[in-house]
């Protein structure tokens, strides 16, 4: 997601639609994934909803890229009815294969720790969706632009500042909400400060044709050197997240293909072969970061402008829509009048403390203690990783904890 400049950041054409004009109204900063959802989410509670970003329709979908959504993710999109427009560019994940190769244990995470009957209903039978950005862009953008209650300005760097998110008298602002990424302009304008803490490791990302791996299958390789996600797109291609020192991930970037691959087979288990390179490898730093505040006044963060994790896990996407959900839950209350307007950003910011804080502290300790070869705790990973291996109970824990989110382990699959 680029980053919104303070000039483009607060105002936009006033909107013009058959919602009514007492209804609440927000600006969203920022159309990627996070920002494109929340727009919506906020117009189908009853909000009349400003998009902003400086980038184009063409230039928003243009990235390769997939993502690995979870339950909490697929509930969300469900009760936005896209769901069912996704369905055909969702690639299924049925299994979850687990492996600490320094301390030579594997964990399968299957359909069966889902549960059964009523609790995973028969959309809910995978253990995970592998997503393109390009088909999931093109729904969300086709949406926004249908709504009634959504006014798009894409390509905005002409729009004229403005001194405060209330500075239309005649159309005031009762949200903004900034989603502009992890260089939030909009969170530094604010005097919103952040904890950072780079890790010694970049993230490089690539498409290959593999050969090896179930088509339904995903893994989560921990190494020495940090994490490996192997992801499933269909027909014999995955998706690779591969963390690894920055350096060594810049070297492995500027390879030919042939070399690529080569390098590739060597850190893969032997069943895994790589066949083909189908994209350029892009490189990027990963870092765990948070703000001080998720919100002040009316503005509130959400997704990588209030938090970023490592990509372990696949937890990223799906902490920030989960941002998302909670946003519209105290929207929903404020539009029928049971929160005060000017409450919302507060209370939403309040409410996702917990599962925030969590998921980031989860995600760092798994690459802590797996992205090494210390003797203790190869131990204590290999007595870990074989107790949950002998205990469907704790890996339903575990598969709850991942997929509904750290907060929520008491929830049904299907609610």
């Amino acid at each position: 997601m680029s980053a919104l400049s303070p000039a483009a950041v607060l105002a936009s054409p006033s909107l013009q639609t058959s919602v009514p004009a007492t209804a609440p109204r927000a600006r969203v900063l920022g159309a990627g994934p996070t920002g494109a959802l929340a727009a919506l989410a906020l117009a189908e509670v009853g909000w009349l909803v400003s998009l902003v970003d400086p980038l184009s329709d063409l230039q928003l979908r243009a990235r390769s890229r997939a993502y690995a959504l979870s339950h909490s993710s697929r509930l969300l999109l469900q009760r936005l009815g896209l769901w069912g427009e996704l369905t055909t560019a969702l690639v299924p994940f049925r299994s979850l294969q687990l492996c600490d190769l320094e301390a030579g244990h594997s964990i399968g995470f299957g359909l069966a720790e889902l549960g059964p009957g009523p609790e995973a209903p028969e959309q809910a039978q995978a253990v995970g969706w592998i997503l393109q950005h390009q088909p999931l862009m093109a729904v969300l953008l086709e949406r926004l632009r249908d709504h009634p209650a959504v006014s798009l300005s894409l390509g905005a760097s002409g729009v004229q500042p403005a001194e405060s998110p209330d500075a239309d008298s005649l159309h005031p602002l009762d949200l903004v909400v900034a989603a502009d990424g992890s260089g939030s302009l909009t969170r530094e304008s604010a005097g919103i400060r952040r904890w950072s803490l780079p890790y010694g490791q970049g993230c490089l990302t690539a498409q290959v044709r593999l050969r090896g791996s179930a088509p339904d299958q995903a893994w989560e390789l921990f190494r020495r050197e940090g994490p490996f996600a192997v992801l499933p797109l269909g027909d014999g291609t995955a998706q690779l997240v591969w963390s690894a020192p920055a350096a060594r991930l810049r070297r492995l970037e500027a390879l030919d293909p042939v070399a690529f691959l080569d390098q590739l087979a060597a850190v893969l288990p032997e069943a895994l072969q790589p066949e083909a390179l189908l994209d350029t490898p892009r490189v990027f730093p990963v870092a765990l970061e948070l703000a001080h505040h998720f919100h002040r006044g009316s503005l509130v963060l959400v997704g990588e402008a209030a938090h970023r994790c490592h990509p372990v896990g696949g937890q990223g996407m799906n902490l920030c829509w989960r941002d998302v959900e909670q946003l519209q839950r105290q929207a929903r209350l404020a539009a029928v009048g049971r929160l005060p307007r000017a409450a919302v950003a507060g209370a939403y910011a309040r409410r996702r403390w917990a599962d925030v804080l969590l998921t980031l502290i989860s995600t760092d300790l798994l690459v802590r203690l797996f992205s090494n070869r210390q003797p203790l705790l190869l131990t204590l990973r290999r007595l870990a990783l074989g107790l949950m291996g002998r205990s469907r109970a704790l890996r339903r824990l575990s598969l709850k904890a991942m997929t509904l989110g750290p907060c929520r382990l008491t929830a049904r699959w299907s609610e």
